[in-house]
């Protein structure tokens, strides 16, 4: 995301410098032309039906953004909810998700007239039904299920395995006609499943596409005319050089081969496809020390700026600003914070660093921010959306 003009970086066409200048480290930066070029391209691969997920990043202005580039929004939670409504976004192109809503958060999306609420299991059905029948409504529902396939991917992140929390288990679709047909207050109109993130195998999408298409037929077969398959979201980001590219084009491949000539409408939620490459950190390095034979950079970043290397273990390319340097150390990168797990990186070779200097810590647009916190009553960090020659 980083050019660099006269040996200075640049994030589209603002200077890192200024940035540094008005906004205290660490912080994060956001290229509106990323976020819109690669919602472009999967629009124009997957289609029009795209539900930006909420939790990936959810910062008002890209919200806005978003909601400007015509696509829908998908929410875990009634904050969500009201942040998705508060930056524009049609309630009609709104789908609630969630294992775990509680009546307020049934009664709210109820109240907006959303698009769909995604139910999770048997009891929210009757639950929700209950709350529809009280308020003479009649609600358009879904039911995630869980089709117990591995995403193979990390466990940590893995939603459609059968021992997993999220959906119902396709053994009760029988349980799930029976009971709908008995709900006077809810319109089955929609299926979903979401079986993880970071998903690159498409053999992986290929087994979830076959299974979604044999359950979407034994509703058929009940009576039960869905218009919506939701196929969840998971595509894989390159977080590492030594990825490999994660080739969308054979997702709709395997899309096209497995429903062709369906009678229902098919829509995706992709959120950090979307907005991680977008998003970097700038952080500034504290102290300079040498532990047990390790050089490590001590930066003001922590885990409470990002957490997933200490919650997931994830990995994320670091790059230092400084370059002048002909002499290179292998370094580990890590933060401030009073935990033995706030490290970054381990053995990341860098020109040789001094205090004062930068680092940016790449592909951090998801899951970055929105998982921040004020450990150790430290600040939030602050967010920068740059737009050509604005932010």
């Amino acid at each position: 995301m980083l050019n660099y003009k006269n040996n200075d970086p640049y994030i589209e066409g603002i200077s890192l410098y200024e940035l540094v200048q008005v906004c205290e480290t660490p912080f994060y930066v956001y290229s509106q032309e990323k976020i819109i070029d690669q919602v472009n391209k999967t629009k124009k691969i997957l289609g029009d039906n795209i539900f930006y997920s909420v939790k990936s990043n959810s910062n008002q202005a890209i919200l806005r953004l978003m909601q400007s580039l015509d696509i829908g929004a998908d929410v875990v939670s009634s904050g969500e909810l009201k942040r998705a409504v508060d930056a524009g976004f049609d309630p009609n192109k709104i789908i609630f998700e969630g294992v775990g809503k509680s009546e307020q958060d049934l009664l709210y999306a109820m109240h907006k007239n959303i698009r769909l609420i995604n139910t999770e299991s048997l009891a929210e059905i009757k639950l929700l039904n209950n709350l529809a029948k009280e308020k003479n409504k009649i609600v358009d529902i879904g039911v995630r299920l869980n089709p117990d396939i591995d995403g193979e991917t990390l466990s940590k992140i893995s939603t459609g395995k059968k021992t997993d929390k999220f959906g119902i288990e396709i053994d009760n679709i029988d349980k799930i006609i029976e009971l709908v047909k008995t709900c006077k207050s809810l319109n089955l109109v929609g299926i979903s499943c979401h079986i993880g993130s970071q998903i690159s195998k498409i053999e992986v999408y290929k087994n979830m596409f076959n299974q979604m298409k044999k359950i979407a037929d034994k509703f058929f077969e009940s009576g039960i005319m869905i218009k919506h398959i939701d196929l969840g979201g998971g595509f894989h980001v390159k977080y590492k050089d030594s990825d490999p590219d994660f080739n969308i084009e054979m997702v709709k491949q395997e899309l096209d081969n497995c429903f062709a000539k369906t009678k229902y409408e098919l829509s995706f939620e992709p959120g950090r496809y979307l907005v991680a490459e977008a998003g970097i950190i700038i952080t500034s390095i504290i102290t300079i020390k040498n532990n047990g034979g390790i050089d490590y950079l001590i930066v003001d970043a922590g885990m409470n700026t990002l957490i997933r290397p200490a919650m997931y273990g994830a990995h994320h390319e670091i790059l230092a600003i400084n370059l002048k340097s002909e002499e290179f150390i292998d370094y580990t990168i890590a933060g401030p914070i009073c935990e033995s797990t706030d490290i970054f990186s381990k053995n990341i070779r860098l020109a040789k660093q001094k205090i004062g200097n930068l680092l940016v810590i790449k592909n951090t647009g998801a899951y970055g921010k929105v998982m921040s916190s004020n450990y150790n009553s430290r600040p939030l960090p602050s967010e920068i959306l740059v737009n050509n020659d604005n932010y």
